[in-house]
């Protein structure tokens, strides 16, 4: 199998406008969920055609997850990449549904998340390190249902203003926050270490490195070596505050997320602070390993994850 080129994740582009997300809303809400499929799917196979670095990506994370887990019982075929970047579209929508309050709330489960309530409630805010994976939007029902916790998530990319904006339109009392960040300057890192000190989450993405050169460290997944980022180790340790996983699966027709403590507190001793950064990141790695063995296609990384560049976009 070829070897995708290496590109930082940030050149790939942006792709899902909001004028894109509003077109999907409304076919869906108009026809129905199968209509929307059928529409859906000769869109979905085009751009795969069309994108020889996303088929090859999709392919190389299915390969290496077949021969470290044994997810899908076979080698993939082209067939499960199409199947892959299908789920990744299927996903988006279901973001907005999230967001709008259309979702069949029912269908999501919540495992491991009474820990995260209860320091909730005492006022002990954290730090979530998550993926890209799911539909992470659905974590608003968690606010929802327990009032008082409160979601920052930390983005890096230039439309989350514009797609902040539509969810306060969709839902005006929506407690999930979109926090655009390039790099967390010392201006960041004070906002967001009075948001946790008022008992607030931040989340930030484990699964990709900063848009601009900074320090990440290299630990295995899916039995091969990968770069991750040390910004959400670095952040739960200059906060002081526990850190925590959380991934979102498909499962049983909806969707499942689950919570996971990775540490009570991040500590990053003199002498060995690398060695731990990449302790932390190995955590991560195994957890985020036992998720996609549980569903394969919804590890929504399409770009050459092992070979990452620090690129400037």
């Amino acid at each position: 199998m070829s070897t995708a080129p290496r590109q930082h994740w940030a050149e790939m582009g942006e792709n899902t406008f909001v004028l894109g997300i509003w077109l999907l809303y409304w076919v869906h809400r108009l026809l129905g969920r199968w209509p929307f499929r059928l529409c859906l799917y000769p869109v979905v196979l085009l751009h795969w055609a069309a994108k020889p670095a996303l088929r090859a990506s999709s392919m190389q994370y299915l390969a290496r997850l077949e021969q470290a887990t044994g997810a899908l019982g076979r080698p993939p075929v082209w067939q499960d990449s199409v199947r892959h970047v299908m789920l990744f579209a299927e996903t988006m929508l279901d973001k907005l549904l999230a967001v709008s309050g259309r979702y069949q709330f029912a269908q999501v489960r919540s495992v491991g998340s009474e820990v995260l309530y209860q320091a909730a409630l005492a006022g002990q805010g954290g730090v979530i390190v998550t993926a890209h994976m799911g539909c992470l939007e659905l974590c608003r029902v968690l606010a929802e249902r327990k009032r008082g916790l409160k979601l920052n998530v930390l983005v890096h990319t230039r439309h989350a203003v514009r797609f902040n904006k539509l969810l306060k339109r969709l839902n005006p009392n929506n407690e999930l926050t979109l926090l655009e960040v390039t790099e967390i300057s010392p201006a960041t890192a004070v906002l967001l270490a009075e948001k946790v000190a008022a008992g607030e989450y931040v989340a930030i993405a484990g699964d990709r490195i900063p848009v601009f050169a900074s320090q990440t460290v290299t630990t295995d997944f899916l039995g091969h070596p990968a770069p991750f980022p040390v910004g959400p180790y670095v952040l739960a340790s200059l906060l002081k505050c526990p850190l925590y996983l959380l991934g979102c699966i498909h499962e049983n027709e909806g969707y499942t997320l689950h919570f996971e403590r990775l540490a009570e507190q991040v500590q990053l001793p003199r002498g060995r602070r690398e060695a731990a950064m990449a302790d932390y990141a190995g955590r991560y790695a195994t957890a985020l390993t036992a998720l996609v063995r549980r569903s394969p296609f919804d590890w929504f990384n399409f770009f050459p994850f092992w070979d990452q560049t620090h690129a400037k976009p």
